[in-house]
């Protein structure tokens, strides 16, 4: 790829990072983002629809996967990477998917922090942070 359209990828790809976290009140539906954005921490969980709240979470993982893997692929332009980027992505997601399923059935009122930052795990890009600095250490080191 040539430079200028690298640097066009890598802009589109956070910018696309940046506007599902913008318009994230507009495009998912999450009850828990107001419950967890007020503090109401020692009431119980607002009702929600809970296929509707995986989905939406579904959703915003995946778009959130596609945008990361999209700048993982810019910056090192190694397929090996990007598939195991890939499997982790995945990995990830049903380890935490089922831990975010268990707790929001299995919470106590007041004990909310483990669910917030599954969710938070979920609905941010979060393993694109650590996958860079990785992945760069990696392929500096390996020569």
């Amino acid at each position: 790829m040539k430079k200028r359209s690298t640097i066009l990828v890598l802009f589109l790809g956070i910018l696309g990072l940046v506007l599902i976290r913008y318009f994230e009140e507009n495009l998912f539906y999450d009850p828990l983002s107001l419950f967890f954005k007020n503090g109401h921490l020692d009431q119980e969980l607002p009702s929600f629809k809970f296929w509707k709240l995986m989905g939406f979470i579904t959703f915003r993982f995946g778009l959130n996967c596609f945008f990361s893997l999209g700048i993982i692929w810019v910056l090192f332009k190694d397929k090996s990477i990007l598939k195991f980027s890939l499997v982790l992505y995945l990995l990830f997601f049903l380890i935490f998917g089922v831990l975010f399923v268990f707790l929001l059935h299995n919470s106590n009122t007041g004990n909310y922090l483990p669910l917030f930052y599954i969710r938070r795990f979920l609905i941010q890009p979060i393993l694109l942070l650590l996958l860079v600095p990785a992945f760069y250490f990696y392929k500096h080191t390996e020569k």
